[in-house]
């Protein structure tokens, strides 16, 4: 790769997009990111001709994305971290409403009511 248009300076680092580590990669990592690729492309391949079949009943199950799903619907607790700011604003927002509705409910009781 050339750099044939940017001179290095004393005062300024080479940019980060400019570094040759960033695009320079090894054989292995290469290896790795085609590996991923065909992957990819096996699975795309599958979903398509699943998608595409024309005798296909019922839905096409991806199982990316059921694990997404997963992960962000019923197993929310080992990826959640209580902090305090995550507790005030349970608070703030659980029980915060029902006080509100509460006081509300007695203030108006007490101008039904009459002096």
């Amino acid at each position: 790769m050339s750099f044939s248009n940017y001179k290095s300076s004393r005062l300024a680092a080479l940019p980060e997009t400019l570094d040759p580590a960033e695009y320079d990669t090894s054989p292995e990592t290469r290896r790795a990111q085609a590996e991923r690729l065909a992957v990819r492309a096996r699975l795309k391949r599958e979903y398509l001709l699943q998608y595409n079949d024309p005798n296909r009943r019922g839905l096409i199950e991806n199982p990316a994305l059921l694990r997404w799903t997963y992960a962000r619907t019923t197993n929310v607790y080992p990826n959640f971290r209580p902090t305090p700011k995550n507790s005030l604003m349970g608070a703030l927002f659980g029980i915060g409403p029902l006080i509100f509705l509460k006081k509300l409910s007695i203030s108006l009781q007490t101008k039904l009511a009459g002096p």
